[in-house]
């Protein structure tokens, strides 16, 4: 046969008196909270930044990927077609020069 432990069972009045406690401590906290001369050091978690500050973070976070994607592709090309540098820049500022590539947009290859 299966040992079962039986738990104490709280009378109601030991129910009540703990359910005071609990309600006089938590009335306490509350005045203490609504108090202005209150002197409690009460952790309210990391400064809010403001939604500029993130959007600031996030446009920062976009051109870093950007300039790292860019740089990429032009070392790509200038191993692919066997350029130097100079002649690759050569050719982009001819292209943008031309009007045949916008500075903000990627050229595509028309089939």
């Amino acid at each position: 046969m299966k040992y079962q432990k039986v738990q104490k069972q709280l009378d109601e009045r030991e129910k009540l008196r703990k359910f005071r406690e609990l309600d006089d401590a938590f009335a306490q906290a509350l005045r203490q909270l609504d108090d202005p001369e209150n002197s409690l050091d009460i952790p309210t978690g990391p400064p809010v930044r403001s939604l500029a500050d993130l959007e600031a973070d996030d446009q920062a976070a976009l051109a870093q990927q950007r300039e790292k994607l860019f740089n990429e592709r032009f070392k790509a090309l200038i191993s692919e077609y066997d350029l130097s540098e100079r002649e690759l820049s050569e050719v982009i500022q001819t292209l943008l020069a031309y009007g045949l590539w916008e500075l903000d947009k990627t050229p595509t290859i028309e089939s």
